[in-house]
């Protein structure tokens, strides 16, 4: 009697028996990244900088008639790269949370993949997504009027202030897609805190055009705390004073962001 083998998981046109850690992570992320091709992702990561930057510059800059000296280019940067680095986050967790909807990431834990590898995986894409939205938002900055004045060092400072942020944010954002598996909540979910934290932060206007009840929260929030260090860094001018309150968001953030990633990797492993 002839009997057949059973046919070897495939996983990334590799099999089951012949996989490593590495070549799992790869073909995650390959398959992340055609995803995101198919979807306009990658589209989006240019429109989206390019908009921002003409949505907030062309309306809003006659407000620096009223200060005389203040390049409002300059002035604007660093949250274009914030807003253009939430755009990613946004990106991140409905992409999970659509591989949750669909079934893909309960197919995962039944693999022979370790459970941190998908979450890895999806970081690099969107490590990947974020350069590229981070690269186009400089783009757009310097077709406005905005200029690196103060070196190599101050400029990858600048720009890296923006890049550690989105990559927490997109972690983070992962997590929560994950968790809710429902694209339209997650989407809600996050816009609302990026609307109001991004419309309240010195940002977009000094601290001095808000009126005197929200100063506090206006100043002290973590958008306006990540604008100001990225712009002592543009103005060649960073000091412990102003990157203390940053590295405290910059850290709880990290703290938060982890916690919710290795969530996701134990309820994972235990399935």
């Amino acid at each position: 009697m002839t009997t057949t083998a059973p046919r070897p998981l495939v996983i990334g046109g590799l099999a089951a028996g012949t996989i490593n850690p590495v070549g799992q992570t790869l073909a995650l992320t390959e398959r992340s990244l055609r995803g995101m091709l198919r979807q306009g992702e990658f589209v989006l990561g240019i429109v989206a900088p390019v908009m921002l930057t003409i949505c907030f510059y062309v309306p809003l800059r006659s407000i620096f008639d009223a200060f005389p000296g203040v390049n409002y280019a300059q002035f604007l940067m660093p949250v274009i790269l914030l807003q253009s680095v939430g755009f990613v986050a946004t990106s991140a967790a409905m992409r999970a949370a659509t591989d949750g909807s669909a079934g893909i990431t309960d197919r995962l834990r039944s693999m022979p993949v370790n459970a941190v590898i998908p979450m890895l995986a999806r970081l690099v894409a969107n490590a990947i997504l974020l350069v590229i939205s981070l690269f186009w938002a400089v783009v757009s900055g310097l077709v406005i009027g905005w200029r690196p004045e103060h070196g190599l060092i101050y400029m990858a400072g600048f720009l890296g202030v923006a890049f550690v942020v989105g990559l927490l944010l997109a972690l983070g954002a992962d997590a929560i897609g994950v968790v809710a598996s429902n694209p339209e909540a997650t989407s809600q979910a996050l816009a609302l805190p990026q609307l109001i934290l991004g419309m309240l932060s010195t940002g977009f206007v000094p601290e001095a055009s808000f009126p005197e009840w929200i100063r506090p929260f206006a100043r002290n929030q973590p958008i306006s705390q990540f604008t100001e260090l990225m712009r002592a860094f543009d103005n060649g001018r960073v000091t412990w004073d102003v990157a203390q309150a940053p590295l405290i968001w910059a850290g709880s953030v990290a703290v938060l962001a982890v916690a919710g990633g290795a969530y996701v990797i134990v309820r994972g492993a235990r399935r």
